[in-house]
């Protein structure tokens, strides 16, 4: 039953994402406001609204104008529920959870946005940034997330280390690299996950973009100066320390 109840709560934040993900490049309120079609902006009504189910009863199309509705909404929800669901199952029910759902709710969001917009919004990086470091102060938490000291130094040298980036790019090549945005990112990063989270997410998160922009390299259809969305790729190489993070530990002794 807990699971079921997770599996529920999931799919009612995946929502809430998509409202987030929708709204926030438009500097548009999340929280009033009921939802409506993008196409025709009618209201949608509650039973039209029911994460994926309603979407596969009305066939992905709006009740209104019979318009198709993108399926990122149903993938959302799902990417939700499937992060609830694996977190819940790894650490049960416990502060850690709590603090792992909001941190997967807010990665879900800042991707699409940056995936659509090349943007990482503020809004979401500055409160995880905070709470990032306020959690530090509990030492009863799970031993993924380092103590104070250690979260502090790994927020500064997350958003330091990107800044230095962006700043001798700009004074070299007389025009923007990264964005500040990836810089916040990793603060965020550096704050929940210690020092020795960033090395490795910025390498990895580099050589996944790398990795996938070479097809369109080859096509010649982007230069490697073209702009990316780097938010995505950043989320990417954090997931991917979080699944290796006890043998990054053995490794480096950090």
């Amino acid at each position: 039953m807990e699971l079921v109840f997770v599996i529920i709560l999931g799919a009612l934040w995946g929502s809430f994402a998509n409202v987030c993900i929708v709204r926030i490049p438009k500097n548009k309120d999340v929280v009033s406001g009921r939802s409506n079609c993008p196409k025709c902006k009618k209201k949608i009504v509650w039973y039209d609204n029911i994460p994926i189910i309603s979407y596969l009863i009305l066939n992905g199309k709006c009740r209104k104008c019979k318009k198709s509705i993108s399926f990122q909404y149903v993938v959302v929800e799902l990417l939700n529920i499937i992060s609830f669901a694996l977190i819940y199952l790894l650490f049960g029910i416990s502060l850690t959870t709590l603090l792992l759902f909001i941190l997967s709710l807010s990665f879900i969001i800042i991707f699409f946005i940056d995936l659509k917009h090349f943007i990482i919004p503020n809004i979401i990086t500055f409160p995880m940034m905070a709470l990032g470091f306020v959690k530090s102060f509990d030492p009863n938490l799970n031993p993924i997330f380092p103590n104070y000291v250690n979260s502090l130094i790994g927020g500064i040298f997350g958003y330091g280390i990107i800044w230095s980036i962006i700043f001798f790019y700009k004074q070299i090549k007389k025009k923007e690299g990264m964005g500040l945005g990836d810089a916040k990112l990793f603060g965020v990063i550096g704050l929940w996950f210690g020092l020795k989270a960033i090395p490795f997410v910025i390498f990895i998160s580099s050589a996944i973009a790398l990795i996938s922009a070479i097809p369109d390299l080859i096509k010649k259809s982007k230069k490697l100066s073209s702009q990316i969305p780097f938010g995505p790729y950043i989320i990417i190489g954090t997931l991917i320390y979080l699944i290796f993070e006890k043998k990054i530990d053995s490794l480096f002794y950090l």
